[in-house]
């Protein structure tokens, strides 16, 4: 898979930020990659990059549009095909993290080929992946859970990756959705993988290591979702991790989108997490809580942080507000 940079990111009619988690984790983890955003007049989102249409973002020297929101299903609406094609008449290339196939909408494959440009599909799993065995891997992982979807898995793997890094430790982020693909240059698109390959395909990408090497795992979804708790699980099991971090966010009520499924609370979320993780390595640990406290005051966000360590008995932090050296510490004894 080649794509081609700098990006236009696609915003779409994105109501709220929730809906373009794409576009954020690119824009905060490969800014030199983000030339411009593109939004419909609908559009309530705002990365801070420049408006420019398809056009104008090709002119000033954008290579590729990079559909960065994700809609129910993630397929791609009627109402998006007109803008899609002006982009591949402006020249540029099509990437997509949607489980709509580009090529399976109506028109986009023959314009594509005319102007000569790629239609990429970042969601397309490797095929021939094997069943999981959970036979015991050297190296060490961490991955990271949560007790809902969107609230910041993703984060919290690349700033624990990155801080590893900075105290010289050998660290790789390992993606396993679409944004942590196009962030890190490879992985697999986890919701894609037929169930039974899962585990296997975690596998694959967090092979056998050196013994002081850190896979840093993405997170996918949560056991508590009514929709995704079998992909969570999967990937849980196939990590075969050694430690976990918890990532919540306190101001939810519910299930995002979810209204009559309350949101679980600290403890029984990790303790239905250690239960799940100990199929595959019965000595795993929690060794930390991530919070997504953007929503919060400052004195609220010191509260929730101390209840949340309170409540597990183990350090607590905020991947964009707060320092990460006590899970590190906790981390690096596991």
């Amino acid at each position: 898979m080649s794509i081609r940079k700098p990006y236009v990111i696609f915003l779409g009619d994105a109501a709220e930020p929730v809906l373009a988690k794409t576009a954020f984790g690119v824009r905060d983890w490969a800014p030199e990659d983000c030339l411009a955003q593109w939004r419909l007049p609908e559009c309530k989102v705002d990365l801070g990059l420049p408006d420019k249409t398809p056009a104008e973002a090709a002119a000033a020297g954008a290579r590729s549009l990079l559909i960065g929101i994700a809609p129910g299903g993630g397929r791609i609406p009627a109402a998006w095909v007109p803008g899609l094609k002006s982009a591949i008449e402006a020249g540029l290339d099509i990437v997509s993290g949607l489980h709509t196939r580009l090529e399976d909408v109506e028109g986009l494959a023959e314009l594509a080929a005319k102007h000569k440009v790629q239609l990429i599909n970042v969601r397309t799993p490797p095929t021939n992946l094997p069943v999981g065995n959970g036979l015991k891997r050297t190296g060490k992982r961490l991955l990271t859970v949560g007790t809902d979807c969107a609230l910041g898995k993703k984060y919290t793997a690349l700033t624990i990756t990155k801080a590893l890094k900075a105290r010289g430790v050998a660290a790789d982020f390992r993606a396993t959705g679409q944004t942590g693909i196009l962030i890190a240059g490879s992985g697999v698109p986890l919701d894609s993988v037929v169930a039974d390959f899962v585990a296997g395909a975690i596998e694959q990408i967090t092979p056998a290591a050196a013994a002081d090497h850190w896979d840093v795992i993405e997170g996918q979804g949560s056991l508590f979702h009514p929709g995704y708790a079998g992909v969570t699980l999967g990937l849980v099991h196939g990590s075969q991790a050694d430690a976990l971090i918890l990532c919540h966010d306190p101001s939810r009520k519910h299930i995002a989108y979810h209204p009559h499924q309350a949101m679980p609370s600290l403890k029984l979320a990790a303790t239905r997490y250690l239960e799940a993780a100990q199929l595959t390595n019965p000595n795993v640990k929690l060794v930390g809580v991530s919070l997504n406290t953007s929503s919060l005051s400052q004195a609220e966000r010191e509260r929730a942080l101390s209840d949340a360590e309170n409540e597990l008995g183990v350090p607590s932090f905020d991947p964009l507000k707060t320092s990460s050296d006590a899970v590190l510490d906790r981390l690096l004894k596991a």
